[in-house]
């Protein structure tokens, strides 16, 4: 039986950045959603979390799972459960783009832990920034995350 470790750190937004996520109460429910939503469909979600108008998702992708069918199941059907749901006063919407990176087990923890900590994350820097960090990031190798 094939058997993977494949370990990737999403990152996406709402549409247009809007901040819809505007309550901790109302994230912790579409975190919670989320997680569940891909329980179901047998995604890995290691660690959910994010701010007022993203997501980060750390995620171990299954031996038939792809980058892009796994964000288009769990966007798709997030924004579609907060609309039939009412949990926004405006439609709800997630942008079409993402940020993916793969992790390596070393940086499971550390990751986590960054993941974990966005609601005390975001009381210092802004997403604009960390989000730019993350790309600098990824094109050169080196990270804080």
């Amino acid at each position: 039986m094939p058997h993977s470790k494949v370990y990737i750190h999403f990152v996406w937004t709402t549409k247009n950045r809007i901040p819809y996520l505007n309550t901790y109460d109302l994230r912790k429910k579409l975190w919670d959603h989320i997680k569940e939503n891909a329980r179901t469909k047998g995604i890995f979600i290691d660690i959910v979390n994010g701010y007022k108008e993203h997501c980060h998702c750390l995620i171990s992708l299954g031996i038939d799972q792809s980058i892009s069918k796994v964000m288009q199941l769990l966007k798709g059907e997030s924004a579609y459960w907060m609309n039939k749901n009412q949990l926004c006063k405006a439609k709800f919407g997630w942008q079409d783009e993402y940020f993916a990176v793969s992790v390596s087990e070393s940086a499971l923890d550390k990751v986590r832990t960054y993941i974990g900590n966005q609601e005390q994350h975001h009381r210092k820097e802004t997403f604009r920034t960390e989000y730019d960090e993350l790309i600098e990031a990824d094109d050169h190798g080196n990270s804080k995350v």
